[in-house]
């Protein structure tokens, strides 16, 4: 089949990222299709949406490419917003990234492509994704970082499946940042110099911790030390994140534990070793492979987006749960948020939901 032919629904978000790789597909023969998916909005919260529409829609009619508008609002809504504040509630730190991209984008819209008559969907995220041949002669895909380590968002993705990815591409994984914007104006899009998103956008502008207060209700505890001294009061542990800066009183604290039951929040300074650890417990993951390596296991893995990779062994606990050991202690382990898993040549192996010990 040629190029020519195979439809691609290519997610545009108006920024410079989608716009180029949605530009590169066209440029390699695809029937390119731009959509843009409408997320949901906080009440009274201003945001972005409206002008981000319109960008897309002005680089579809530069590249003079079909242009759509999917509303997946009351789905963004249930999957990612009310899941963020559920694990907010019960004194985890969720990646909202994360479950955007497992239930709408590589989910929803993924199905409605499909649905649709797309051959593939595509995105602008810098990843690298290659079609291989396994030792059972049959194709699979393989994921790795992105060219570009300062971008690469590999660490978001590790929920992908095979079947996910035979229809996924990635355009713009073999290029630099710097490269993107050039190739964007060089082909004179809209949105070459647009400004990156940052944050998560149906917040808007307003301040995350407030948006949490706004839909959390307000429980007064302690602040303790590691040394068990009673240094202040918080509104709830809920609030607080492990590892967060925590000001008191004008001393430079850190958020060291918080216990969801007694409703006690404990701090340390910069430098203790109550922020660090080596151990952690992983539940929920997912093998890109599909197939579930022996353990234990040696890899790199990180803890949050754009740490550095560290080296790691995965030990196997049972059928749905993992510990992984770090050789180096790790600041700020928190509940809730992804553990992700690499080869050292930048393969992205899998990744998991980082539990309580």
């Amino acid at each position: 089949m040629n190029k020519s032919r195979r439809k691609v629904f290519v997610a545009m978000s108006g920024g410079v990222d989608s716009s180029v790789a949605a530009a590169l597909l066209q440029k390699q023969g695809y029937d390119v299709y731009g959509i843009f998916m409408k997320e949901w909005q906080a009440p009274g919260i201003k945001c972005t949406t409206h002008e981000d529409r319109q960008m897309a829609a002005r680089v579809a009619a530069h590249l003079e490419i079909p242009f759509a508008v999917w509303d997946f609002s009351k789905e963004y809504k249930k999957a990612v917003v009310d899941y963020m504040i559920a694990e907010y509630k019960n004194g985890r730190t969720p990646n909202p990234d994360v479950m955007c991209n497992r239930e709408i984008k590589f989910g929803l819209f993924l199905k409605k492509a499909l649905a649709s008559g797309a051959d593939y969907i595509a995105t602008g995220h810098y990843i690298r994704n290659f079609k291989i041949r396994n030792s059972k002669l049959k194709f699979g895909y393989k994921i790795f970082a992105a060219k570009d380590s300062n971008k690469d968002q590999s660490y978001f993705l590790w929920t992908l499946t095979q079947d996910q990815l035979k229809h996924c591409l990635f355009p713009i994984g073999e290029y630099t940042k710097p490269k993107v914007r050039e190739i964007a104006r060089k082909l004179k899009l809209p949105s070459w110099n647009k400004k990156d998103s940052q944050g998560v956008c149906f917040v808007g502008k307003l301040d995350f911790s407030e948006f949490l207060r706004a839909h959390i209700p307000k429980r007064e505890g302690v602040i303790i030390t590691t040394e068990g001294k009673e240094i202040g009061k918080h509104d709830g542990v809920q609030f607080r994140t492990i590892g967060q800066r925590y000001g008191i009183k004008g001393m430079k604290l850190y958020v060291a534990a918080k216990d969801i039951h007694t409703n006690i929040v404990t701090v340390a300074e910069e430098n203790s070793s109550a922020l660090y650890g080596k151990k952690l417990v992983i539940t929920d993951i997912n093998w890109i492979s599909g197939e579930i390596p022996k353990t234990p296991l040696e890899c790199l893995a990180r803890i949050r987006y754009r740490q550095p990779l560290e080296k790691a062994i995965l030990y196997k606990l049972s059928t749905t749960n993992y510990k992984l050991v770090f050789d180096k202690p790790q600041r700020a382990i928190a509940p809730g948020q992804s553990a992700v898993f690499y080869t050292k040549q930048g393969e992205l192996l899998g990744g998991g939901i980082i539990g309580t010990l």
